[in-house]
Parts: structure tokens; sequence; C-alpha cells
């Protein structure tokens, strides 16, 4: 056939970096701190919900289309447990909806809100759906870029370029706090400016917090929260992240009425429904006590706080994350320039698999040097990754 088989709005799109680097940790038998995904399951009580649910025969069938109404009301308590004090809460019966992860939720959320043509601002570095979803909805996507502070050891918005980058065809802000692959965390400051400009401009943003419980300095806050949002706001979140059982992919979406009405629209001729007995599991670990939180906080903080040591003693410069499990490296001072070569090659030179920064911007060069590791693993491979790598540098 003369004609292309794939679409014009997914040429760009081939397989994602995930599994190309995943398939090369595997051939190589490296140390996979590419993908984030945990080496360790969740909790057991959680697993053993899961398992009791399907020898009960609850979701084996099809479960409802909004999700089953357990799973619904388990995540408006959770909202208005950790995020009640700011004003926050949700109808479970019309203002939450059950997806097949995050990634679908955005997905439905995009293909819903969006006319072809419309133009939607999202964070650079982007987590690389984002780009394939925006385009599959026919909008057109405007990034605009976090930069590293070597000062202060972080990425942070400019919000003049953000205010300069909307214009008369912009619908929709797609935000990420905690964000993924930086790390970092939207203060108070830049999300009430965030907040101010959807107002001001009449705009719908699409937010994803799927991060909402690994922040480790300050706090984070859901911007659904700020004056004027949450009517504007489609907040999304899931449990593969909070609960370390990415594979059963179960996601929600908190939004006012009419927002869930036009999601679930497209959501229903996507999946329709997934996960049914995932889904009473994941209703019980939202209930789960206040230590477990904290204690996933603490546990990952002390694994960042290994590899980043681990990364600064091979050579290169960490950018300290205050949240998600990523941690951004600058190659440049190990005397590299290209992430793509450096990450393809690092395999065979060290044993350890990362992610090349560059994959989640437009602007190829502004990601070149940055690298991006997940410290979501064991100790022990956090401790043996970082030894690998040292002997590369030194070597």
């Amino acid at each position: 056939m003369d004609r292309p088989l794939l679409n014009r709005r997914l040429a760009e799109f081939g397989t994602t970096i995930f599994a190309e680097m995943s398939a090369l940790a595997v051939r190589t038998g490296s140390l996979n701190l590419g993908q984030g995904f945990p080496d360790a399951d969740g909790p057991e009580e959680v697993r053993e919900a899961a398992v009791r649910a399907l020898r009960d025969g609850r979701g084996n069938q099809y479960p409802p289309g909004p999700g089953i109404p357990e799973l619904r009301a388990a995540v408006a308590a959770h909202q208005e447990r950790f995020y009640g004090h700011l004003g926050l809460s949700y109808d479970p019966d019309t203002e939450v909806l059950v997806t097949a992860g995050a990634t679908e939720a955005i997905a439905a959320s995009l293909l819903a809100l969006l006319e072809p043509g419309d133009e939607v601002i999202a964070l650079e570095p982007y987590y690389d759906s984002y780009a394939a979803c925006i385009a599959m909805a026919g909008g057109r996507r405007v990034p605009v870029t976090l930069r590293p502070h070597p000062e202060s050891g972080s990425y942070r918005l400019d919000l003049d370029e953000l205010r300069d980058a909307i214009t008369d065809k912009t619908r929709l802000i797609l935000l990420n706090t905690p964000h993924n692959p930086t790390g970092t965390v939207l203060t108070h400051e830049e999300l009430s400016a965030v907040a101010r400009l959807a107002v001001e401009r009449d705009l719908l943003v699409v937010t994803d917090e799927v991060y909402e419980h690994l922040v480790f300095e300050g706090e984070h806050l859901p911007l659904a929260s700020f004056p004027g949002m949450r009517e504007r706001t489609v907040t999304i979140s899931s449990a593969g992240k909070t609960f370390s059982f990415t594979g059963w992919k179960v996601g929600w979406i908190t939004a006012p009425a009419e927002l869930v009405a036009a999601v679930r629209s497209a959501k229903q001729f996507l999946t329709y429904v997934s996960a049914g007995p995932f889904q009473y599991a994941v209703a019980e670990a939202l209930a789960l006590p206040d230590s477990y939180f904290t204690g996933l906080r603490d546990d990952l903080r002390t694994k960042r706080d290994v590899l980043a040591a681990g990364l600064t003693d091979a050579g290169f410069q960490v950018f300290r994350p205050t949240g998600t499990y990523f941690i951004t490296t600058d190659i440049r001072p190990l005397g590299e320039t290209d992430g793509f070569a450096f990450c393809r090659a690092l395999p065979e030179r060290a044993g350890v698999v990362a992610i090349p920064n560059a994959v989640f911007y437009d602007h190829k060069d502004e990601g070149s040097p940055f690298v991006r590791f997940a410290f979501c693993k064991s100790i022990e491979v956090l401790q043996e990754a970082a030894g690998r790598l040292k002997a590369l540098a030194s070597g």
C-alpha cells in the first residue's frame, strides 16, 4: 500500500522508550532503573483482598461502568480525608469515575474535552502518553518548559512563559504535580498562578496527581482546592504508585458531575470497564491507616537519598527530587552530552538501565544531557546500581 498504515496524528509515536529500555534490561541482565515499577508487591492485606474478591465472585463479571460503588465511595472518602481541610469533597455517585489506570483517565479526559485544533499546554518534560493522547484527540500540544536550576538543585515553572503560551485557541492545561520525570512538586505560588490564569482565560485543567503521596519535602496541594478551580478541574490519581500494584491498572478521576459525565462518555468506548476484583481491593487499600502512607513516603525518601548519594559519587550532577520516585541527572560532568546514546550504551557498559529525558521533550536539545533513574527498588538494588555506575565513572 502506498498510504502509510499509521494515521498521521500518531506517526511520530513508535515503541515507547520504556518498552525499548526494559527489553534492553532483560536482554543484558541489567538492573532496570528505567521504568517506574517497584520490584516488590504492595501490602499483603491488599493483595489478599483481591484474592478474596476473586474467590467470592465479586468483580469477575462486568462491574458497573463508572466503577464499583465501594471504590467510588473510597475515593471520595480519601479526598475528604487528605484534602477536606482544603475544602475538597466529592459525591461518589456523580463526581468520581474509575478508569483503567491514570493513562486511560488522561486519554478519556482529552478525547472528551478537546475539539480538533484546540491547544493544550503541557509542562515539558512530560510523560510520553500526554503527547500521544493529545494527538489522538486532535489537539495541538504547546509545551512550557520546566528548567533546571543548579543552584537550587530543582526544576521550576516559569510563570511568564506559561502566561505567554496561552492563546485564544488554548482549551486546557495538562498539569502534573508531583512531576514525572523531574520530581518537582509545584509550590503554592506556582499553583496559585496557574489557577489565576485558568480562571482569567476560562480554561479547563486536567491534573495528574498519581504521586500525591510521594512528597518528601513540603506538601501536595491539589489544584482543585484553589479558588475557582474545582468547577474546571479534572483530578486524576491511581492505585499503582501509592500501593505498588502497577499491573492492576486501577485509576480514577474526581471532578464536578458535568465533567465526569463528559469523560465517562469517552471512557465507556475505550475499556468500558476493567479490573473488577482489583477495584474491591483498592477500595480497602484507600482506607489503610495513616501509618501506611507515611511509611511509604519515608521508605522512598530513604531510597531517594541512597541513590542520590550514589549518583553524586559516580560523577553525575543530581537534581534532588522533592516528590515522585525518579531522579533526574545531568551527564555532562561525565563528559557526555547525548542522553539517548548514553542510555543505550549504559547496560553494556555498567549493567544499569536508565531513561533519556529527551524523549519527554518537544525541544529535544533542552533534554539532551539529562537522564532519569527510578528509585522504587530495594536498597540492595540501588546500592548495587550505584556501585556499578561509580566503577564506570572511575574506569
